[in-house]
């Protein structure tokens, strides 16, 4: 939701706490659950207050799903585009969807089990948005299968197998846990690529190519 005309920089950044209070709240209540009075209570704002900085309740909703689909969806396009192989684009495409998850629990939990509360415009936006990013893993899985890298899969439950190991991984993950984004997408990619890859693909120097990727880049 954009900013108001005339508000300052204080407005935004109470905006954001309050969008970082009502996601904790969601994530261990749930939307339907939480309560605009309770909300208020937490950001220590009278409901008419509360309202002049979110406008309503499914806004927050709406904030908490883009603060989730707007980043990811950015990085996936850019990794897509990415003039490499394609195991090594789903590589870095695994790491960066663990880093938004362990970077934001609290919302990840909120973007998978209350974006069933958004209504019309709103939801629509956010199921296209979904949509997109499946598809980007999808054509990044045909290409390793045309490629050669993969044997010939279903490509859809290929994705969704792709997903299902990533998605859940907020279920248990800590943010101060002993396994980071990039040691959880190490395993989960070996994982994988060991069942994806076609009998001729060698997957053994993968990690190695992800670190010479990751220096090109940043020199």
């Amino acid at each position: 939701m954009p900013r108001p005309p005339g508000h300052g920089p204080g407005y935004e950044i109470k905006r954001q706490e309050i969008i970082d209070q009502a996601a904790e709240l969601f994530a261990r209540q749930g939307y339907a659950a939480t309560g605009i009075a309770e909300i208020g209570q937490v950001a220590g704002l009278a409901k008419g207050a509360l309202y002049y900085y979110i406008g309503s309740k499914e806004n927050l909703l709406v904030e908490i799903q883009d603060r989730v689909l707007r980043p990811l969806l950015a990085a996936a396009r850019r990794i897509a585009a990415l003039d490499e192989e394609p195991v090594l684009r789903l590589r870095l495409l695994s790491q960066t969807l663990l880093e938004l998850i362990l970077a934001r629990l609290d919302h990840i939990w909120v973007y998978e089990h209350d974006y069933r509360h958004l209504r019309g415009a709103n939801r629509a936006r956010l199921l296209r948005q979904r949509r997109e990013f499946e598809k980007i893993v999808q054509d990044l899985l045909i290409a390793a299968m045309d490629s050669g890298a993969f044997r010939k899969l279903d490509p859809r439950l290929a994705m969704l197998q792709f997903l299902n190991m990533h998605n859940h991984t907020y279920q248990w993950a800590k943010p101060d846990g002993d396994w980071d984004a990039e040691f959880l997408s190490r395993e989960y990619c070996a994982t994988l690529i060991s069942g994806f890859r076609s009998p001729t693909y060698d997957a053994d120097d993968l990690e190695d190519r992800v670190t010479a990727y990751r220096t090109r880049t940043t020199r």
